[in-house]
């Protein structure tokens, strides 16, 4: 159990966009001068992207060459994300086995169950980055053996050019676009699932909240008493001093004693509420972040996918597969970059999964009462 909850080597760099290092996000105050490419590189050299990145890039599990079904509960590679995500599904279970079922900890088994699930839409995001890279490896290929002078307005495409790029255009003309279109529910699906579960815990954290500042005023009234107390004591008569001290002390005292004791207790249980909020919420952003990510590529693919099928209805000609090739390489650097963005912020996001997964079962490890 005590591996389960064994945090990540702390970095040496700060926390941003949800690296899963084991520093404090407190400490970190984003003012209106922040400069966030230095903040952006700083978070995907942590330790933990690294990890994360190492673990995917070694991994073999995933022929790129194969479609991608497209829904989440079926990815192909189930090791990997048993490689990625931590905690395991294995430690979870078991911490949350050995602790007294409450509200807290049904809403902590949902946010782990969530978070489960937005792994493997991430996962799955990262295996249609790769086969998307298959499918335009063709068409890349081809311009990278195409010389300097391709651009210029002399340079003309020999027989075996134009038949080898008009083959390449055909077969590219038959692929279906691999990310999901902007209408697509895969992701409306999970933000209604953290928006949710973002409301219950707002919820009971206010409910929580208003418990301390109960506590704390019946405590506060406890004191008055107290202190009233011994001041009629003081003046009450020496001969009855002796027995009623002990009368009217005692029971303010007690009174005072158990809110305190409450109020700590409420406390803990807010830090913990407090905890599986704040991991919704950075999950539920990195959610809208990935969205836009995905939508940018898919209308990419969409515009590729154009100008290749409207360019052979145009003719099949040398001078039109030229025009074509000259086009998809001047989209090239823009798409590509964009796949590099896309695996970026996946390598974050599943920091971020990891770091809040583990506050909060360290939260409920440590001050749950076991069943």
């Amino acid at each position: 159990m005590r591996s389960c909850l064994k945090p990540s080597p702390p970095s040496s760099n700060n926390y941003f966009s949800s690296p899963a290092d084991n520093t404090p996000t407190s400490s970190v105050q984003l003012s209106p001068t922040v400069n966030l490419s230095r903040e952006y590189t700083l978070a995907i050299h942590t330790i933990s992207y690294s990890e994360i990145q190492r673990t995917f890039y070694e991994d073999t599990s995933f022929d790129p060459s194969v479609g991608i079904v497209g829904h989440a509960d079926t990815i192909e590679g189930p090791q990997l994300l048993e490689k990625v995500l931590k905690p395991t599904r294995e430690c979870i279970q078991e911490a949350l086995s050995s602790v007294r079922p409450n509200s807290l900890t049904s809403l902590a088994a949902t946010y782990f169950e969530h978070s489960e699930h937005s792994s493997r839409l991430y996962l799955l995001l990262y295996q249609i980055v790769q086969h998307t890279r298959f499918l335009y490896a063709p068409m890349y290929n081809l311009l990278d053996d195409l010389p300097l002078e391709f651009e210029s307005d002399s340079y003309s495409l020999s027989a075996s050019q134009c038949e080898l790029a008009l083959n390449v255009f055909l077969q590219f003309d038959l692929i279906e676009n691999p990310f999901h279109s902007p209408d697509s529910h895969n992701f409306d699906d999970m933000r209604q699932c953290f928006s949710q579960l973002r409301q219950q815990l707002d919820h009971h954290v206010q409910k929580s909240w208003s418990k301390v500042r109960l506590i704390r005023r019946c405590s506060m009234g406890s004191a008055l008493c107290l202190i009233t107390a011994v001041v009629g004591v003081a003046v009450s008569a020496v001969v009855i001093a002796t027995h009623a001290l002990v009368a009217l002390v005692a029971g303010p005292i007690c009174a005072a004693i158990l809110p305190s004791s409450m109020t700590k207790k409420e406390m803990v249980h807010l830090a913990q509420l407090d905890a599986a909020a704040k991991g919704a919420y950075v999950v539920q952003k990195d959610l809208d972040t990935i969205d836009r990510l995905v939508a940018r590529l898919h209308a990419s693919v969409e515009n590729d996918r154009l100008l290749i099928h409207l360019g052979l209805e145009r003719g099949k000609d040398r001078y039109n597969i030229q025009e074509m090739l000259k086009q998809v390489r001047r989209n090239r650097p823009s798409f590509e970059q964009q796949l590099v963005d896309l695996v970026e912020h996946l390598f974050l996001c599943f920091a971020a999964i990891n770091r809040a997964r583990l506050l909060l079962l360290q939260e409920i490890h440590m001050h749950q009462n076991p069943v």
